[in-house]
């Protein structure tokens, strides 16, 4: 077996966000949204004691693991929200969303979070795909919510999942 085959086919190594992730997180977000955060940003959350953020990262033999993908959430009492969840443009369509959101559900259940919360563009298909298989449900919108690329607004979907 070849060292590209074993890379590119090994399970992605899911672990905490750190603050030097963050101008790969940047970088990552910026393809993923017409919206990007800037590496500051995601600095700061990183920093933040009540926001949880993990990173999927190709397994390499060698080298540095530079993020393949990221998930932030914020949690104030038993609740929780899903900042933002991103995945490389390369990566996608692999699981690795379904992977960073499963791990931080997981995490967040074990820290005795009760209800999820996260709000989506209500024309992200593959989002609002992987977020209902996960569990969560529509409970709310936020009208013109989002600027799209073109300039076009849309509605923001407010998603929920109860961790009992």
């Amino acid at each position: 077996m070849s060292l590209t085959f074993w890379r590119d086919f090994h399970p992605p190594v899911i672990d905490a966000a750190k603050v030097a992730d963050a101008e790969d997180l940047a970088d990552i977000h910026a393809g993923a949204f017409h919206h990007g955060w800037p590496a500051a940003e995601l600095e700061a959350l990183c920093g933040e004691a009540n926001v949880t953020g993990l990173v999927a990262r190709r397994a390499r033999l060698f080298g540095r693991r530079r993020p393949i993908g990221f998930v932030l959430t914020r949690t104030a009492a038993d609740e929780a929200e899903v900042l933002t969840i991103a995945v490389a443009a390369s990566a996608r369509g692999c699981g690795i969303g379904r992977l960073l959101l499963d791990e931080v559900m997981r995490r967040l259940y074990f820290d005795r979070v009760r209800s999820v919360f996260l709000e989506v563009d209500e024309g992200n298909a593959p989002a609002l795909a992987l977020y209902r298989r996960a569990g969560f449900h529509e409970v709310g919108r936020r009208g013109n919510y989002y600027l799209t690329a073109n300039g076009q607004s849309s509605n923001a979907l407010v998603m929920r999942s109860d961790l009992n």
